[in-house]
């Protein structure tokens, strides 16, 4: 229920919480829980910036009120530096509080400051730029990271984006990326601010929450490639009420569900073969770059050990010790040029045999790819940065999809090399930033969204079953990939806990996909042992050795084999339940 109650302030009483105008003509309004603890003091007035300049709120109008029969809708007309008019808006619904922004005019989108900006349209309140008040206990961001740190200061800052390498201030490639969504910690409970755009429009890098003594604002980046020409709005801003933070983030999940802002789940047929436990040659291949030390001018570099003569020894060492996975990941790098997928016959002289012999046994075999490297593409189907050089291959041109799309059915036809599947791994290295050359306008999540959707579409085609895998768990990318991958570990904190909460993210973003554990890399043989025994409970146990734990060189032993078999058998057990 939701109810419009006049007196001194006008407020806005709703079943989870409260919107209240204040008595002067300052230009927040402030969020309370149901009770009457104030949660937010929001500056309204966003500013969308474009990149001919920052957008300037230069006057307001007056607040409009109208009573619907499910929802009280707030709303003001305001007058901008680079706008014609802004609008924005406030759904007041029993459970949830909707925040939505729509522009007028034109201009290219470079970021959008909600609940944040310049504003010059009160000489009582001064001019410059506004902020939005705080008063959690703590933030918290689904995202792994390097330091596996989930939880911030509200005076702090903190992102959600689709890029990353392991350098300073970008450790967090691990989903790319998890729901843009933060959740914050009251004094009764927990609330999200979580993005909500139509399909289409997710074309955004980034949802920052941005933070400082006393104040903070939302910001999400378009980075300049989208242009608006008339009536346009932006991605809105949910407020969701739960008892903790991963109910929080599970209400936008299904807010998303509900309003058809992302792939419905759905049960579908999961073929029996997808849950069969993972084996994974990158570990292996590791190891062997390490004991290569002094006698091979690879030492160091794993990708030099992705051969078929290796992967058929590490099948019968496995073997050897009844272990037989049910899916054999190729890893980097079986194929000569990364943007062709093209196999390289020095490493593999026979790879639709290897195949035939993997199948005859009956097991599956994946191909890794690397999402988004222009290796052997020519320039014109590329990215391009200002200078002309490639950023990565681009899937809104139409001749790199058909090119895309011919690779796919060569690596999975049964002409071609017979694979069952993808592992798409380095999704991270998606293009960000300005001034960039491409075909078409598509940005951000959407451009996640095409490439992943040529892949999956062309691989349906060929093979019904094939299984697409990826490290992408957002809602709107559900549609277009089988399996979430929690990706590489971080040894230097604990990972059972940071694999708990990735494995909780991924079940929460997309509850249909099939969760592959990883198991790489291990600090030492203890570290692993203790990862393996949890598997099961996370998803489909995935292993990444054959003989030895690369980083230490310890070999595995009988009772370490032993512990895999036991592992596998305990969830071949519970899934098949």
């Amino acid at each position: 229920m939701v109810s419009i109650i006049q007196g001194k302030s006008r407020q806005i009483q709703a079943d989870a919480y409260k919107l209240i105008f204040p008595e002067d003509d300052r230009p927040f309004l402030y969020v309370e829980s149901a009770d009457g603890e104030r949660l937010a003091d929001l500056f309204a007035y966003t500013s969308v910036h474009t990149t001919a300049g920052p957008d300037d709120t230069t006057e307001v109008g007056e607040w409009q009120i109208v009573e619907h029969a499910d929802e009280v809708v707030c709303q003001m007309v305001l007058k901008s530096s680079v706008w014609d008019e802004k609008t924005i808006r406030f759904r007041c619904q029993p459970d949830s509080l909707v925040y939505e922004v729509e522009v007028t005019g034109k201009g290219h989108l470079l970021d959008v400051n909600y609940f944040g900006g310049y504003s010059s349209e009160s000489l009582r309140w001064g001019s410059g730029f506004f902020w939005s008040g705080m008063k959690a206990l703590q933030g918290f961001n689904p995202e792994p990271n390097c330091d596996e740190i989930f939880y911030f200061d509200p005076d702090s800052t903190s992102v959600i984006h689709m890029t990353g390498v392991p350098i300073p201030g970008r450790g967090d490639w691990f989903f790319t990326p998890p729901p843009f969504c933060f959740s914050f910690e009251s004094k009764i409970g927990w609330f999200s601010l979580g993005i909500e755009a139509a399909p289409g429009e997710n074309r955004f890098t980034e949802y920052r929450y941005q933070g400082q003594q006393f104040g903070f604002y939302l910001a999400i980046s378009y980075e300049g490639y989208t242009q608006v020409d008339g009536r346009y709005q932006l991605p809105a801003i949910r407020f969701q009420f739960a008892d903790n933070e991963y109910q929080a983030l599970e209400g936008h999940v299904t807010a998303l569900h509900k309003n058809h802002l992302a792939p419905n789940p759905i049960d579908k047929l999961v073929p029996s073969w997808w849950r069969r436990p993972i084996f994974c040659g990158w570990g292996a291949q590791c190891y062997v770059a390490e004991r290569e030390k002094g006698h091979s001018a690879d030492y160091g570099h794993a990708p030099s050990y992705s051969r078929q003569a290796l992967y058929q020894e590490w099948m019968e060492t496995l073997d050897a010790r009844q272990i037989r996975p049910g899916i054999v990941v190729l890893d980097d790098k079986w194929q000569v040029h990364y943007g062709l997928n093209d196999v390289d016959v020095e490493k593999w002289p026979d790879l639709p045999g290897f195949a035939k012999f993997l199948h005859d046994r009956g097991q599956k075999m994946l191909l890794w790819l690397k999402a988004w490297d222009p290796e052997g593409v020519a320039d014109e189907e590329c990215v391009l940065n200002a200078a002309g050089h490639k950023v990565s291959i681009d899937p809104t041109n139409p001749a790199y999809q058909a090119r895309l799309r011919e690779s796919v059915r060569r690596m999975l036809s049964e002409d071609g090399y017979n694979a069952d599947g993808f592992k798409i791994d380095f999704s991270a290295r998606i293009p960000s930033g300005p001034g960039f050359r491409k075909y078409g306008d598509v940005w951000g999540l959407e451009l996640m969204k095409l490439y992943l959707s040529v892949i999956y579409d062309e691989a349906k085609r060929v093979k019904p079953d094939a299984l697409v895998m990826a490290h992408t768990p957002h809602p709107y990318l559900a549609d277009v990939l089988d399996m979430i991958r929690l990706n590489d570990v971080n040894v230097a904190t604990d990972i059972n806990k940071a694999m708990i909460h990735r494995a909780r993210v991924a079940a929460i973003a997309c509850p249909s996909a099939v969760i592959d554990t990883d198991n790489w890399p291990m600090p030492n043989k203890e570290a692993w042992r203790q990862y393996v025994v949890i598997q099961p409970e996370l998803g489909v146990p995935s292993l990444y050795f054959a003989s030895h734990v690369d980083a230490t060189q310890e070999p595995l032993d009988e009772q370490d084999y032993q512990l895999i078999r036991d592992a596998w058998r305990r969830y071949q057990s519970s899934s098949s339940n």
